[in-house]
């Protein structure tokens, strides 16, 4: 049995909380293409991305130089419901693994989303409330942004809608319960509610959706709403990433307390919200040379890193965004109904996609099989059922603290707990 040296939980004070956001494009040496206007092919400017997202918002995506961004006070007050959140010490999974590695998560389920979602859906709210607008629009995949942001629209006032991708909405009814509970309106998507739904309806009758699918919707919605509601998204764009760097930064202050640096730092990668936020404060430092391996993990079913290809392309099936430069596996792609959730998107975060291209981060792609395994066997030894698409960062986490204790090194590994599976048991039940 391994001594205890550190706390099986850290939790930092609200007064050691961060108060500002980390904005990764400020240090990376080469920085993300700017979003295109597909008429023009030119970059998109502020007013013409005004009509879709709150202005707040728009600044934050455009700033590529500002580093550090003060969270409104606001929000701090928001987010001390639920943050600062524990960084955890597994040490029964590693006991269980008989590895010498050291294996740290940061948890971000400790809210009734379940997830780190939260983290941007309260200062989108609170964007669009300070804007004057009546409600927003967005899209879901497994359901766990929804919930987030109908809790947030809650808090602040705010009329939502939500179209939620209709496998998910099948597989997970509990995830609707709770967003209506919140207030939100809820669609599975495609549906026959919009033209862009319609259409896509009549070339794939029996298609289980996509978020491609359910974003095209969103954004008709809120651009046809007279400039009284706003698009908003839970992951991929630049000022989602930067709201979620609040996860890193706090795992980083309580490793830097415990006298810890990762080796190794692992998130699941679908548009590539969580595994910004957990590997931000660690980015300048692999940029500036320093021994740390950056690790994002995606499903089989959707390789949109490992196999996707780097270009410019729509952000949604309807083709109605901007034209993003990431690496896609095509706006048309509707992948397989599994239970990858939020892992089912065709494309990948700007920031993210160019940290691959440069090969500051890595990338694998893993089944559904072994992560659920690796699921069943983080809940049997930490207590907390994880949502399939953290086991896919748990699975990896797994996979390197196994070759651990091949080569008898002890690593410290640490990855991000980016939600609960507690509305996923019909997942568990088929796995």
């Amino acid at each position: 049995m391994k001594k205890r040296t550190v706390p099986s939980r850290l939790y930092l004070t609200q007064n050691e909380m961060p108060t500002q956001w980390l904005n990764v494009r400020a240090v990376m040496k080469n920085k993300p293409e700017p979003m295109l206007n597909p008429a023009t092919q030119k970059p998109m400017t502020h007013a013409e991305l005004s009509s879709v997202f709150c202005d707040e918002a728009i600044r934050q995506e455009l700033d590529n130089t500002t580093q550090w961004i003060d969270i409104p006070e606001e929000v701090v007050r928001y987010y001390h419901m639920f943050r600062p959140s524990p960084l955890c010490r597994a040490y029964e999974l590693e006991a269980a693994l008989d590895t010498p590695a050291k294996i740290y998560y940061k948890f971000e389920g400790n809210n009734t989303s379940g997830s780190h979602k939260l983290n941007s859906a309260a200062p989108q709210a609170f964007y669009a409330k300070k804007q004057g607008l009546k409600g927003v629009t967005t899209e879901t995949g497994a359901g766990q942004w929804g919930t987030a942001l109908s809790m947030a629209c809650a808090h602040f006032n705010l009329d939502l809608n939500v179209f939620m991708v209709k496998v998910s909405a099948q597989q997970k009814p509990y995830r609707k319960a709770v967003m209506e509970t919140y207030g939100a309106s809820v669609t599975p998507s495609p549906s026959d509610t919009t033209s862009v739904g319609r259409s896509i309806l009549k070339d794939h009758p029996n298609t289980g959706g996509s978020l491609g699918c359910a974003i095209s919707e969103a954004i008709e919605v809120a651009t046809k709403a007279n400039g009284a509601y706003r698009y908003t998204l839970g992951s991929v764009l630049n000022h989602v990433l930067l709201h979620q760097s609040i996860v890193g930064v706090e795992a980083k202050i309580a490793m830097d307390k415990l006298g810890e640096y990762p080796d190794i730092v692992v998130g699941c990668a679908g548009g590539g919200s969580n595994l910004g936020g957990i590997m931000s404060p660690y980015i300048e430092d692999k940029i500036n040379g320093k021994k740390i391996q950056l690790l994002g993990v995606e499903p089989a079913n959707c390789p949109t890193l490992t196999q996707g290809k780097m270009t410019y392309d729509f952000g949604d099936t309807g083709k109605t965004t901007p034209m993003i430069k990431m690496y896609t596996l095509g706006s048309d792609f509707i992948p397989p109904a599994d239970h990858a959730g939020g892992l089912r998107y065709h494309g990948m975060s700007p920031i993210i996609s160019k940290l691959y291209e440069d090969k500051i981060m890595d990338a694998i792609a893993v089944d559904e099989k072994s992560i659920f395994a690796s699921a069943r066997l983080f809940a049997k030894c930490e207590t907390i059922l994880p949502a399939p698409e953290s086991a896919h960062a748990i699975h990896a986490a797994i996979l390197e603290a196994e070759k651990c204790k091949a080569t008898g090194e002890a690593k410290t590994i640490l990855f991000c707990l980016s939600g609960t599976g507690y509305f996923d048991l019909a997942a568990y039940m088929k796995k």
